[in-house]
């Protein structure tokens, strides 16, 4: 099975788990890193990359 770049970059590329509640949020990197995205349902900022399957 091919792979599309495009949906697998619409479907991962950007995209992180909040650790506390799992909820996924789409951000840019550099501002997660910073620290400056915050959680919608718990308020917190610890975020991990999702994984592919």
């Amino acid at each position: 099975m091919a792979k599309i770049i495009e949906a697998s970059n619409r479907l991962y590329k950007n995209v992180f788990v909040c650790r506390n509640c799992k909820t996924k949020i789409k951000s840019d990197p550099q501002k997660i890193l910073k620290g400056k995205v915050r959680c919608r349902k718990c308020k917190r900022n610890a975020f991990r990359p999702l994984r592919k399957k």
